[in-house]
């Protein structure tokens, strides 16, 4: 079994880096041709395919990475005259991400159709297609008609190298809840400030330090300003690996509380990360997170949005040293088990096998 990454995509995307390393790390060759994701297609499509070309690429597997729907088309043109198969990742779909989660278009807007097919067609034209949870899974086959045995389920999993207890950090006085990621609807940011002001005249000594940049992070300014909370710092989007640091040096780290459709089927990277470096983690209660995870036993949930909640899931931490210490610890030791590069590669060449005739036929 040979796996050849492909399209126009973020090198250091941790999504696809940690399946590559688990993929390498059970064995399995692994090559790539790849671009920059700033290219348009109609500039991508040449250059990946001069290279893919000029290229002795000894692979049977086409893997299209996240967020890479508009080079499925070009992958099946090239896999059209071999007999090599195309899994592709979405982690994501266009529309459920530009136009229900952001909402840059109307529904009814042409923006709205062109991403719609955009994500059919990729769909359409893959032989096998992953998705990150159960719950994205059902979204996937009910939304764009896809039958069930088409798409896998694989999580996304944490970098075990870089996301892990012994980061050494230097740790301040005060109790510090960390949020780090994009400033998207699906986070819920103004639910973590609601929190704070919550907090504030009660614990002043917690802080809150929220990571990060993107689409919500000026309202969150604004409302931490109308609330003039001196318990929160805000602080620029760091590289990956000074994210560790961060963590070492917070005391809980928090998921995601949006209200949006998207944020009840994901779990994003960070929840696996802080686990990963045995940290407790607080998130919103969703299908998606409850498939992987169990609360008060290795993570803490509270109803998605609920400010109010989210303020005493803190305060209940901060207080219960066992109780913050053991989810810690479980959680840590789950993630470690099941969710490692080389937990997720055995899954992923389990399915291969199964579903790409490598193994038993379906």
């Amino acid at each position: 079994m040979r796996l050849c990454f492909f399209g126009a995509y973020d090198p250091a995307y941790p999504r696809h880096t940690v399946i590559k390393k688990g993929l390498r790390f059970n064995d399995v060759e692994v090559s790539e041709c790849w671009i920059p994701p700033k290219y348009k297609f109609w500039l991508r499509y040449p250059i990946l395919a001069s290279r893919y070309l000029s290229s002795y690429t000894r692979h049977n597997i086409f893997f299209v990475p996240e967020f890479c729907q508009k080079d499925v088309p070009l992958v099946k043109i090239l896999s059209l005259f071999s007999s090599k198969k195309i899994v592709f990742d979405p982690l994501a779909g266009r529309f459920e991400t530009k136009i229900i989660d952001w909402k840059r278009n109307p529904l009814n807007s042409w923006q709205a159709r062109l991403n719609f097919k955009i994500d059919y067609w990729a769909f359409k034209l893959s032989d096998l297609i992953l998705a990150d949870t159960q719950a994205h899974k059902d979204y996937f086959c009910q939304k764009y008609g896809l039958p069930s045995k088409k798409v896998e389920v694989l999580p996304v999993g944490f970098d075990d190298d870089l996301f892990r207890p012994s980061v050494v950090a230097e740790k301040g006085n005060r109790f510090t809840v960390l949020f780090f990621g994009s400033f998207l609807p699906l986070h819920g940011v103004d639910c973590i400030l609601e929190a704070a002001n919550i907090i504030s005249s009660e614990e002043p000594s917690i802080q809150f330090r929220l990571v990060g940049s993107g689409q919500t992070l000026l309202l969150a300014k604004d409302l931490a300003s109308k609330f003039g909370l001196s318990n929160v710092l805000f602080e620029d989007w760091l590289p990956m690996n000074e994210l560790p640091n961060r963590i070492a040096s917070s005391d809980i780290c928090l998921g995601i509380f949006g209200r949006t459709e998207k944020a009840r089927r994901v779990v994003p990277h960070k929840i696996f990360q802080a686990m990963g470096m045995r940290k407790p983690v607080i998130t919103g209660q969703t299908p998606a997170v409850e498939e992987f995870f169990s609360h008060r036993e290795d993570i803490f949930l509270i109803q998605e949005s609920r400010s109010d909640l989210l303020a005493q899931a803190i305060l209940e931490l901060k207080r219960d040293e066992d109780l913050r210490e053991g989810i810690a610890e479980r959680g840590y030791q789950l993630v470690s088990q099941k969710f490692s590069p080389e937990a997720i590669g055995r899954t992923l060449i389990k399915i291969l096998e199964k579903k790409l005739s490598f193994g038993e036929d379906e």
